[in-house]
């Protein structure tokens, strides 16, 4: 298996709480970073999708907290799309430190939406393997 795809990230200052934490609500923001460049690495931009009428979809996501992050922590953000056979995909990531220590854990539930109709496409495997320039990015 290959390692997934991870972007690095530093944890500013102005992102923490006032305990000194990184605020909860970055987590996300960190996970969505590493996903669009996960896309974006991968040839599919917003306006690639656009222009194709589609767009992500996030349905559902859990975020479990494992290690404090604090301003200056330098750490990586994981990526691993796990593909089924309906209209939804997960997304699993992990924010790790330097040191290895996991921070926590993101799991994502997607779809890709038809924008027109406003409903998820029935394969979201298909597009991206079509709109992307390298599919073994998202393990395809």
């Amino acid at each position: 298996m290959t390692e997934p795809f991870s972007v690095p990230v530093t944890v500013r200052g102005y992102e923490t709480d006032v305990l000194g934490h990184l605020n909860q609500a970055v987590y996300l923001n960190y996970a969505e970073h590493a996903r669009w460049s996960l896309l974006h690495a991968a040839g599919m931009t917003q306006a690639t999708l656009l222009a194709r009428g589609v767009g992500p979809a996030a349905l559902s996501t859990t975020l479990h907290f494992k290690r404090e992050l604090v301003a200056g922590d330098e750490i990586e953000v994981t990526c691993a799309f796990e593909w089924g056979g309906g209209k939804t995909f997960h997304i699993e990531q992990t924010i790790r430190k330097a040191d290895g220590t996991v921070a926590a854990e993101v799991t994502a539930v997607v779809g890709l939406m038809d924008l027109k109709q406003r409903r998820l496409v029935p394969n979201p495997r298909e597009f991206f393997k079509e709109l992307s320039t390298d599919p073994a990015l998202f393990g395809l």
